[in-house]
């Protein structure tokens, strides 16, 4: 079955690269440290998918580290405030996206399959463009390098608005968005694809809502990882996912089904 879909837009990390999505977490940790506030890793991944500076600004709105933050600096946070600890923060994501640019299995051949079927592959991401500078080689070197990269900067807003997507229907040629899927691991980013009006696949056991390392999941008792995938599987659909994977390993039956769903008239 194929020619009715015509695009899948990916995410990058935790959904075809860096399982678990860790790369940002000690990141936003350490740039908070270094100006006296403390951030769990909990709590650091709570606005995952935003942009990165909307997402220290949504950090930085949490109750409970604005108060840590006043306790240290003497004021609530205000955009000055948020501005400086994105500058610091850049820099050390970037420094360490190199350690977790490992693709999450099936990426190279899922991305290979899409294409045969007369389909494009693109991408948006939270990260911004020099952080994927050094993202996108490295991935390459694997084997997957997609149509199009949309990122956080590169238009005047972001996750969760629609407009990274319309740029990768510009980018790429494909329309209407109901003959596109957006695949990511995070509520902004499903809220991305819902916003733009294409079909969404939610990515659970690889992404942030679990937050683990494969070794890590493979190491988890059968009961927990049943306990982890049930609370991944409510975020995502609770953010208007049309479908929950595991991981990108399992995304072709979902193609197959929304295929089958569009030939009887069915539209996202």
């Amino acid at each position: 079955m194929s020619g009715a879909l015509k695009a899948v837009i990916f995410d990058w990390a935790g959904t075809v690269i860096d399982f678990g999505s860790r790369a940002p977490m000690g990141a936003f940790v350490e740039a908070f440290h270094r100006f006296g506030v403390t951030v769990s890793v909990a709590e650091a991944r709570g606005p995952m998918g935003l942009p990165k500076r909307a997402h220290i600004a949504a950090l930085m709105a949490d109750p409970a580290i604005s108060a840590r933050w006043a306790e240290a600096h003497g004021h609530a946070p205000v955009e000055a405030d948020i501005d400086a600890l994105y500058h610091v923060f850049v820099p050390l994501n970037t420094q360490v996206v190199g350690d977790y640019a490992e693709l999450i299995p099936d990426a190279v051949q899922l991305a290979t399959v899409i294409r045969a079927r007369g389909m494009k592959v693109g991408s948006t991401t939270g990260y911004v463009r020099s952080i994927m500078d050094k993202l996108l080689p490295l991935a390459a070197a694997q084997g997957y390098a997609p149509d199009n990269l949309v990122c956080a900067g590169d238009l005047a807003d972001g996750r969760p608005t629609p407009l990274m997507m319309y740029r990768c229907f510009a980018d790429l040629g494909v329309y209407p968005p109901s003959a596109v899927v957006k695949v990511d691991d995070t509520e902004p980013g499903i809220a991305e694809g819902i916003a733009a009006g294409t079909w969404t696949v939610g990515v659970s056991i690889s992404g942030n809502c679990v937050g683990l390392s494969a070794e890590e999941w493979a190491a988890t008792p059968d009961a927990e990882k049943a306990r982890l995938r049930a609370a991944a599987e409510k975020t995502l659909y609770g953010a208007g996912a049309h479908y929950v994977i595991d991981s990108i390993a399992d995304l072709l039956p979902i193609i197959d089904t929304i295929e089958d769903r569009m030939s009887r008239g069915d539209r996202p």
